[in-house]
């Protein structure tokens, strides 16, 4: 079983940056895939960003490649999301999801969530 627990969200103008934390219980965080979904009212969740348990293989979503960054810290349980350059259109709730499912091409959202963090970008 895996906790996790988002922080680091907030209000931001346009342009700026926040660096998102997801601090995981449990001894079995460093075998996880990690991803960070984003939520925006009415809209579907959609993913972010994803690392695998080893931190060698990355994924991002175009909208954000080139300005957000994911990383981890399995010493530390705790993944990571640098948001740089960031648009009015990341308003979201961001969410940390555990235990997910690379197949090669496409990455499925495991098991395990955070309660997520209010990003919003003011124009």
């Amino acid at each position: 079983q895996v906790q996790l627990v988002e922080s680091g969200g907030g209000l931001v103008q346009a342009g700026g940056s926040l660096r998102l934390s997801c601090a995981a219980s449990g001894r079995t965080f460093s075998k996880y895939n990690m991803d960070w979904f984003r939520q925006a009212p009415g809209k579907e969740r959609e993913i972010v960003a994803a690392i695998s348990w080893s931190g060698d293989s990355t994924y991002y979503a175009e909208s954000v490649k080139g300005r957000f960054t994911i990383s981890r810290d399995n010493a530390k349980n705790t993944v990571y999301l640098q948001m740089d350059s960031l648009k009015p259109e990341d308003t979201a709730v961001y969410l940390c999801n555990g235990g997910s499912v690379n197949d090669g091409s496409t990455w499925s959202p495991g098991d395990y969530w955070g309660q997520g963090t209010q990003v919003t970008v003011s124009s």
